[in-house]
């Protein structure tokens, strides 16, 4: 089977398991949605019921247990936010995170040969994608290495440690190793499945397809998510693309991006009007995760939110720690603060008149809070620096 990339911007296509478009913009799979609706999915677990959808055959094992999350709704919460909200939640897939579509996706296509002649599939991340993609790695028994930064909290690292990766914290800049690794990574014989890749983004496209599912024939008025790297965005954008290219909807719901202030490149570009999302100097929040200064598909998540008649907006520390409280004490859910932001942009947005209080609005909780609770800080950890970059990945790839 073909696994062409497109990009989304130019349009160009290439066969090659590369992530970037030579204009420099990010690459997604190019999928034929068909004249698919909702009496074509299939009768499989979690993500796997779009089977249509998605162009590798599921794995079994861990990758059935990613997906399938539920929307939950809870007055207190509308009364707090003053709209109604569905939250989704994506802690309960296996690892606690939205990361375990991609990671799932990921690994099957490694193994369906999407991913090129690899041996072993590879991250760079400071949290959720870095434990995901160590995991679903160990289950299906694929060589990992997980790169990280050189201040990831000790308790993160033993979080990751326990699927047993190769793991590395690697001192020098870190926008700089997120593209080396996609450069250098095929070369050594490493997927890397970073943020924004195409097999990432093919498999968290699927949170748009379940949140659309649940609101046949009608959809959601709005779609509300934390934004980092804009992988996740990219992914929901292209989901709703190929429903509305199938006939299976009709309108696109608004798609809000949420980003902490300290550190909002997107929102920034956003409301000065720009076409393209510029670095920051970012400063320190309790949305740590998602607190990306150089977002490698910022300007693609720009533009689903801009597509969709929605928008990128900025909540700052207080706001965030305020809906996370409101979630665990009114909803009885434990998110981290990175996934509050969602909820915190509901509540601005209806405050700003944007949203109404009898509109139907998703809220993506990304990710649970409950994860570094359990680990007790003792993982060592490799330090190397980026010029040895290349010496370590040969000897993942070997």
């Amino acid at each position: 089977m073909r696994y062409d990339r497109v990009c989304y911007d130019c349009g160009t296509r290439t066969t090659a398991p590369v992530a970037r478009c030579e204009c420099g913009e990010p690459l997604w799979l190019e999928t034929d949605p068909g004249s698919f609706d909702w009496d074509d999915v299939v009768d499989a677990p979690g993500m796997w019921r779009y089977g249509p959808l998605l162009p590798v055959e599921p794995p079994g094992g861990l990758a059935d247990a990613a997906g399938g999350t539920p929307l939950v709704h809870e007055p207190a919460v509308d009364e707090f936010a003053g709209a109604r909200v569905h939250v989704k939640v994506e802690g309960e897939n296996p690892t606690g995170s939205f990361k375990d579509r991609g990671s799932a996706f990921g690994l099957a296509a490694l193994e369906a040969g999407a991913a090129g002649d690899v041996s072993a599939v590879g991250t760079v991340s400071h949290g959720n994608m870095a434990m995901s993609t160590a995991a679903f790695a160990a289950a299906a028994d694929v060589p990992c290495v997980v790169m990280t930064p050189t201040d990831v909290p000790p308790a993160r690292l033993d979080v990751i440690a326990q699927y047993d990766p190769t793991l590395l914290k690697v001192d020098g800049d870190y926008g700089r190793l997120y593209e080396r690794t996609l450069e250098r990574g095929l070369e050594s014989g490493v997927c890397f499945l970073n943020s924004d890749v195409p097999l990432r983004v093919e498999g968290q496209k699927t949170t748009a397809l379940e949140i659309c599912e649940a609101f046949a024939p009608d959809v959601p008025d709005a779609i509300v998510m934390p934004v980092s790297s804009g992988g996740h965005a990219s992914g929901v954008w292209k989901a709703l693309r190929e429903l509305q290219a199938a006939g299976t909807i009709d309108d696109l719901p608004r798609l809000y991006l949420v980003q902490a202030a300290a550190c909002a490149p997107i929102a920034e570009a956003d409301a000065a009007g720009a076409d393209a999302v510029t670095p920051v100097e970012g400063g320190e929040t309790v949305a740590y995760s998602i607190a990306n200064a150089d977002p490698p598909s910022g300007t693609r998540a720009l533009r689903a939110a801009r597509d969709t008649d929605g928008a990128v907006i900025a909540v700052d520390d207080d706001a965030i720690r305020t809906a996370q409280r409101v979630l665990a004490t009114q909803a009885g859910l434990s998110v981290e603060a990175a996934s509050a932001t969602a909820l915190a942009g509901v509540r601005k947005l209806v405050a700003e008149g944007v949203l109404e209080s009898t509109d139907d609005v998703v809220a993506v909780a990304t990710g649970t809070g409950l994860t570094e609770a359990t680990a007790a800080g003792s993982t060592a950890a490799t330090t190397i620096d980026i010029a040895d970059l290349d010496d370590n990945l040969d000897a993942v790839g070997e």
